[in-house]
């Protein structure tokens, strides 16, 4: 049985338009927050956005583009352009002036800026793989599969990339006396 995500693919393959922008709609959100998660910047959030959907659809006009799985394959995109973002530029301001500009001048929300470059740092000390699984996992709230559709790889790769993931921000986030504590 044809799933209506590959209705919608199949449809998409012909350039059909409105089987492209109901792709975008369905999508472009999820791809938006990733994308601002990873770089904490609004206007690269919208450069990743749009540059993955730009890549889908000169895929599928070469005859390329994914067989199935379009969302694990449109965030594979996405996280590519992530990637090679940050390889291009490789020092980020850790306060970006657009979003400091909208938060409230407390306290409270300035610490909460800091910790979140903090973790945003840590992140980015994670392999790439290790990235997108964290990210995926435990803030886009997909499951193991969906997961290891997007990095192509087995369910238990993705558990033990999760694993190391998550030990290694313990080791980068946590002091060595909050370390002790917990164990």
């Amino acid at each position: 049985m044809t799933s209506p995500e590959q209705i919608s693919l199949d449809r998409a393959k012909r350039f059909d338009l409105d089987a492209l922008a109901a792709i975008y709609d369905r999508y472009s959100p999820g791809i938006y927050r990733y994308a601002l998660r990873l770089t904490g910047d609004p206007s690269h959030a919208e450069e990743c956005t749009a540059e993955t959907f730009s890549r889908f659809l000169a895929a599928l006009k070469n005859g390329g583009g994914p067989a199935d799985h379009l969302q694990a394959y449109l965030f594979r995109i996405a996280h590519n352009w992530i990637t090679d973002f940050y390889r291009r530029n490789p020092v980020q301001e850790e306060l970006n002036e657009s979003l400091a500009a909208n938060l409230p001048s407390t306290a409270e929300a300035a610490e909460e800026k800091i910790v979140r470059a903090e973790v945003r740092q840590a992140l980015r000390c994670l392999t790439p793989d290790q990235q997108q699984v964290v990210v995926l996992k435990f803030l886009e709230g997909w499951d193991n599969e969906e997961i290891a559709q997007a990095l192509q790889k087995q369910v238990n790769a993705v558990k033990a990339l999760q694993h190391r993931a998550v030990e290694a921000l313990q080791r980068i986030l946590l002091p060595e006396e909050e370390k002790n504590d917990n164990q």
